[in-house]
């Protein structure tokens, strides 16, 4: 980059990844006053924009590089923000996934930290009455308000404190706050430490994975594969606690922000000390505080979703993986990472142990497990008096349908509750309605920004027939008061998702407690944590998604009436059987898991699929070896190695023509006897969507050094292709759906 500053001595330069789509670093003259070492934040002129980005190394210019360096306008940090191994990791998955080292780092660092902000203060925050909140305490209507300011009556409460007392506090505080009641205030002192709530004693099964965890010397992974119910979390504990006794840090991740709640509290009760939060439900400012807690060895203890994964950890001790097989573990745009796979990474360039867990571990990781590469921990019965719930198929071929329930399952629905039980209804798929049909005919509700000629991708109805809703794009319009091709007035819904089946429940069970639970009803801050505390422990019927299926513990739950698993059943994509089995094995894990005994109803047209038969018979291993055996056959993952390359236009022909370039590109660089197999250019599973149409290229090696030289070598090459200006085009490596 050119200016007219004096050039500089080779020495004197900083290299600076920016966050910007280029696959290179940038050369600047240091700052005025001291130069910024490696893992610095600076702020820098770059065009007519001034950026951020981190001196990641000191030293020669570019080769080719212009003669003539712009100088660094600031040094934002005193001492490197990310370096030693942090920044080791990220440059390693900067050229694993392909990304520019800057867009990675970027990646990496909370909002406020990219943005040049400086790092926080970590001294605890808490919330305190104000003179007025004091004053007017006693009239206060009941609610979480004077519930939350009656906690802060003896004085002020830190954050942690607060979450370990009331369910749903932060939005009581916003509320004091607004009506000038109360106010965040900064602890001078951390909250002394407690003597955290002792545990069960664990049994054989869960004492030995304890002892191999903590006796594991250096970077050692480990599949805990339980059974749901069989005390995993109880091993995570243990684990902790051996962990904080050497005086080291700990990191948790989980799938979802509504599995962090629960276990937080259950986290903060049993080790005694302030345990971080670090998700994106967060704002900026809480993020950034959590992560210079981490960077200052104040944060001891963090649990957060597959972002925490970046985390800076001084003092590490250990990494665990809850519900390892989870895809949410995987981005889907931006830098394509999988969280649980760079942890892998982190934890062997920490040398700690790495803890993989899950009842339904992916296929890769059983196929590690089975190799020696991971150390197989099994539990294979449920903790206390808890029993695997009894398992029944309703064959509902012929058989009257009310929103897609049985007679026979709403009759078992009114027995449980009648017997003061929980009972959970389970369909995947949210809104009211998956279709509107025109009865007379044939017309439906398609978005017009995702179908195409040959495929129309149906409107999901919403507000029990008002509003249609792309579940793809986010298109929405009214839904219409007659047919738009025939002007007849049979507009009907057709099929049932959580909405019409939480109104079928509500009107068959009048006086019962029904809460809905989807990403609809759960859209605010701690959502998840209010419905639930909203369900509370009585007789009711929760209706829900995946959302419940992840590791929430309902101990009065006895009943889980699984419907519309049909779809699951037939897909051409060759992951879904996995997708399916580990759902179907979750959501019937969250029956039974205290000491009444639990049952699970799977509804279906197809109860003697073979998928449901191998569950039903030998479980999810059996299920699993089968799988494994059929992927091997097919060359499929684990045993091969894939990266998908997209392409996103307006035109068709210019996906097309951009992969049918990169292909030219990839055939030349792999020569006469490739090691990559190449398929395509493709039409994506989804080929249109919010306008644009999707074509792919997939790459599939028997070897992964194979397929990353392959990649290395052409992506230079494709970056410069004329056709790559035509359209938007990605590469993810080690793709989790193929869409």
């Amino acid at each position: 980059m050119a200016s007219d500053a004096p050039s500089t001595d080779a020495g004197g330069v900083l290299r600076v990844a920016l966050p910007v789509p280029l696959h290179r670093l940038f050369d600047y003259l240091p700052p005025p006053g001291p130069v910024p070492d490696v893992g610095c934040r600076v702020r820098v002129p770059f065009g007519r924009r001034e950026l951020v980005g981190v001196v990641v190394e000191q030293g020669a210019p570019e080769p080719g590089g212009p003669g003539e360096l712009k100088q660094a306008m600031a040094a934002l940090d005193p001492a490197p923000l990310v370096s030693g191994e942090l920044l080791a990791s990220l440059r390693w998955l900067a050229r694993y996934v392909h990304a520019p080292l800057g867009e990675v780092l970027a990646t990496a660092l909370p909002g406020t930290l990219r943005h040049g902000e400086p790092l926080p203060d970590v001294r605890p925050r808490g919330w305190q009455l104000t003179p007025a909140g004091l004053e007017g305490l006693a009239s206060m209507r009941e609610g979480r308000p004077k519930a939350l300011a009656g906690a802060l009556a003896s004085g002020p409460l830190d954050e942690d404190g607060l979450a370990a007392r009331l369910d749903g506090w932060r939005p009581a505080a916003r509320t004091l706050e607004q009506r000038g009641l109360a106010v965040q205030v900064i602890l001078d002192a951390p909250a002394a430490a407690t003597t955290g709530a002792p545990g069960p004693a664990p049994n054989a099964e869960q004492q030995a994975a304890i002892d191999a965890i903590t006796g594991a010397a250096g970077f050692a992974p480990f599949l805990l594969d339980g059974v749901t119910g069989s005390g995993k979390t109880e091993v995570y504990l243990h684990a902790i606690e051996a962990c904080l006794a050497r005086g080291r840090q700990a990191l948790v991740l989980v799938p979802e922000i509504g599995l962090t709640p629960q276990l937080l509290a259950r986290f903060r009760a049993r080790l005694g000390i302030p345990v971080h939060v670090f998700h994106s439900g967060l704002s900026d400012g809480d993020r950034a505080r959590t992560w210079a807690a981490c960077h200052d060895r104040q944060a001891r203890v963090v649990v957060g979703t597959r972002s925490a994964v970046f985390l800076p950890l001084p003092e590490p001790g250990l990494v665990v993986v809850d519900e390892e097989h989870d895809g949410s573990f995987k981005q889907l745009d931006g830098i394509r990472y999988h969280a649980r796979d760079f942890a892998l990474y982190r934890g062997k360039s920490m040398g700690v142990p790495v803890v993989l867990g899950s009842a339904t571990p992916s296929l890769e990781s059983l196929n590690n497990a089975q190799a020696g590469r991971y150390r197989h921990l099994r539990l294979h019965r449920r903790a206390g008096e808890a029993r695997p719930p009894s398992v029944r198929v309703v064959d509902v071929r012929k058989r009257p349908l009310q929103a897609g329930l049985s007679p026979e399952l709403l009759g078992e629905v009114e027995r449980e509750l009648d017997a003061g039980g929980q009972v959970l209804v389970f369909r995947n798929r949210r809104g009211y309605a998956p279709v509107l049909l025109c009865h007379d005919c044939g017309w439906s509700a398609a978005c017009v920004r995702c179908s195409t000629e040959e495929r129309g991708t149906p409107m999901t109805v919403h507000a029990a027939g008002r509003r249609l809703q792309c579940h793809h794009c986010g298109a929405r319009r009214p839904a219409p008061s007659a047919c738009p091709d025939c002007g007849g007035l049979g507009l009907q819904p057709q099929g049932a998702g959580t909405e019409r089946i939480e109104e079928v429940l509500q009107e068959r069970f009048p006086g019962r407690r029904v809460v809905r639970i989807d990403r609809g009803s759960t859209r605010q801050r701690d959502g998840l944590a209010q419905r639930l505390a909203e369900f509370g422990d009585g007789p009711g019927i929760l209706v829900g998604t995946q959302m419940l299926a992840k590791g929430h513990d309902l101990p009065n739950l006895t009943l889980v009436a699984v419907v519309g698993i049909d779809e699951g059943l037939f897909s051409a994509d060759f992951r879904a059987p996995e997708k399916l089995a580990q759902l179907l094995i979750q959501v019937a894990g969250r029956s039974g898991r205290a000491a009444r005994p639990g049952r699970v109803l799977l509804q279906t047209h197809h109860p003697d699929h073979p998928l449901l038969a191998t569950l039903l018979q030998g479980g999810y291993h059996a299920f699993a070896a089968q799988e494994l055996g059929l992927r091997e056959a097919a060359g499929f993952p684990p045993f091969a190695y894939l990266a998908l390359l997209r392409a996103e236009a307006r035109q068709l022909a210019d996906c097309d023509g951009f992969l049918r370039a990169a292909r030219a590109v990839l055939e030349e660089e792999a020569g006469e006897e490739p090691a990559v197999d190449l398929h395509g250019p493709l039409p994506a599973p989804m080929p249109r969507r919010a306008g644009y149409q999707r074509t792919q290229l997939l790459l599939s090696s028997p070897a992964r050094p194979g397929l990353h030289a392959l990649l290395g070598a052409a992506l230079p090459r494709i970056r410069a292709l004329p056709e790559a200006r035509r359209v938007r085009w990605s590469l993810d490596v080690d793709p989790v759906d193929l869409y």
